[in-house]
């Protein structure tokens, strides 16, 4: 079996693809409605809310782009804390609905300063909301949330959060953190294929809602609240999908959120010594890298494409390449959702194999 070792979309368990073999039903009759108050309710354990939480059908993208519509207005300025390729898309959105974006960037494969997000708020006092993404697969860096958070509500902004890549893996108390709009996507840690972003709302995001004038159709966060109090979702859902997660989340739950989390934990530890031990370096400083991703520094000389293929080809190991500015520069190993150690030492394995056949030559290592 292939050893699917990318951001997303991870393997899914054989559980999970059993329930998306299931018949069609009315998404408009009563088991739909008790199969979806069901799955919101395990939803609303693992994002630690007592808020609402929807699920629309959707890549996380158009989640964040139903974070941005529901609560923002024309020209109301945003502050954009960015570390990567996401943090960026998250900005471009809101900036296409014609919201005043003041960027905050930080050097990809650091994590952004919480000191450095009070300064730009004092700066910027007319600033209404922060966009933060709390793991960038792009850099394998997982931001410090709750310090931003805390910089975030001593102005009293709204906070709205990318969390596509951490939720069900990375420790993040969606209420306590007074997180506003929190997005995450079913093809990373949930352990199900593409279809459905998650979002749960505040009370804060709720009253920015009503005054929001960004045009809004099929995101609109006040249809999927009605809908899903008659058991339903306002469009026809991604139904095999939602029988899936119904069933992640009952395997996610029977593990419970705190050993997810410690797995990630070892899991993501035991990815970054293993490349160390290999003699390469990581992109991400240790204090924030990621334990859902990991980037690794292409060192002179490796040939990352034709590595990645023999990977590919002739182990069925399949890693990520860098993206835009970090194309050919670095290369990322995936370990979310369903994996574990001896998945990745299986991984590690194979690089060590293959790294001497794509130009890596390190004398202080043999292989």
């Amino acid at each position: 079996m292939e050893n699917l070792r990318i951001p997303g979309p991870t393997p899914c368990p054989r559980e999970v693809f059993q329930a998306m073999t299931r018949q069609m039903i009315n998404h408009r009759g009563p088991e739909f409605g008790q199969i979806l108050n069901g799955v919101t309710a395990k939803l609303k354990q693992l994002f630690q809310t007592e808020g609402d939480v929807f699920l629309l059908t959707a890549s996380g993208t158009g989640g964040l782009e139903a974070a941005i519509v529901n609560t923002l207005s024309p020209g109301d300025k945003v502050l954009s804390v960015s570390i990567g390729v996401f943090g960026e898309r998250f900005a471009s959105i809101a900036e296409q609905f014609g919201a005043e974006v003041i960027p905050l960037g930080f050097e990809w494969g650091k994590a952004a300063d919480a000191d450095a997000v009070r300064r730009a708020l004092q700066a910027e006092p007319k600033v209404k909301a922060v966009l933060v993404t709390h793991n960038e697969t792009s850099t394998g860096v997982t931001n410090d949330l709750a310090s931003i958070s805390s910089v975030v509500k001593e102005f009293d902004k709204l906070l709205l959060v990318d969390a596509i890549s951490s939720l069900g893996s990375i420790n993040l108390p969606v209420d306590d953190w007074h997180c506003d709009v929190t997005v995450t996507g079913s093809q990373k840690g949930w352990m199900i294929p593409p279809g459905l972003a998650m979002v749960s709302v505040s009370q804060e995001a709720w009253l920015a809602h009503s005054k929001a004038k960004m045009p809004r159709f099929y995101w609109d966060f006040a249809q999927a609240k009605s809908y899903l109090e008659r058991g339903q979702t306002p469009w026809t859902p991604a139904v095999s999908t939602v029988f899936a997660l119904s069933v992640a989340l009952e395997m996610m739950l029977s593990e419970g959120l705190p050993n997810i989390i410690a797995r990630h934990t070892r899991v993501g530890k035991a990815t970054r010594e293993g490349i160390k031990s290999l003699g390469l370096s990581l992109f991400t400083e240790e204090s924030h890298a990621s334990n859902t991703v990991t980037a690794i520094n292409s060192p002179d000389g490796l040939e990352v494409r034709k590595m990645l293929r023999i990977l590919r080809e002739e182990h069925q190991v399949v890693l990520a390449g860098g993206q835009q500015r970090l194309d050919g520069k670095i290369f990322r190993i995936g370990h979310l959702g369903w994996v574990t150690e001896d998945d990745i030492e299986v991984v590690i394995s194979a690089l060590k194999e293959v790294l001497p056949r794509a130009g890596h030559s390190n004398e202080g290592f043999s292989y």
